[in-house]
């Protein structure tokens, strides 16, 4: 049996389980195709870069569960989970994935509300009579 790696990226407030398989460069999203899933093209350029970086293109079969937050950052989720599984295969992988910047988890999200103010930073207006 072939060894298959599953791992987690996160994106927002998306969450995708990422496992990756030696095969033919299958990509199924939620159980569709990713073109399917991702209709532009920067969008499966995003899920394809980690691969390209690794030089690794049409080698591994991927299959992701997403859920959480929107499509954009569902592929930004699954770009992560990649790159994570690539270098659980080869860990040499680790310094072009790096370089490239697919090892780093996007940090930004929505910032909190904050009583006493309709936004998170926006406050109501201010009268001084």
């Amino acid at each position: 049996m072939s060894e298959s790696f599953t791992t987690t990226g996160r994106r927002k407030t998306a969450v995708a389980r990422v496992t990756l398989t030696p095969g033919t460069g299958k990509i199924t999203i939620n159980g569709k195709s990713f073109e399917e899933y991702c209709p532009t093209i920067p969008l499966q350029n995003t899920l394809l870069h980690p691969f390209e970086a690794a030089g690794m293109s049409n080698k591994y079969d991927v299959v992701a569960n997403c859920n959480g937050g929107g499509v954009t950052g569902q592929i930004g989720a699954v770009k992560l989970g990649i790159a994570r599984a690539l270098i659980k295969f080869d860990p040499d992988l680790r310094p072009p994935l790096k370089s490239a910047g697919h090892m780093t988890r996007d940090p930004r999200a929505k910032e909190r509300k904050k009583a006493g103010q309709p936004g998170a930073r926006k406050r109501f207006q201010f009268s001084k009579r």
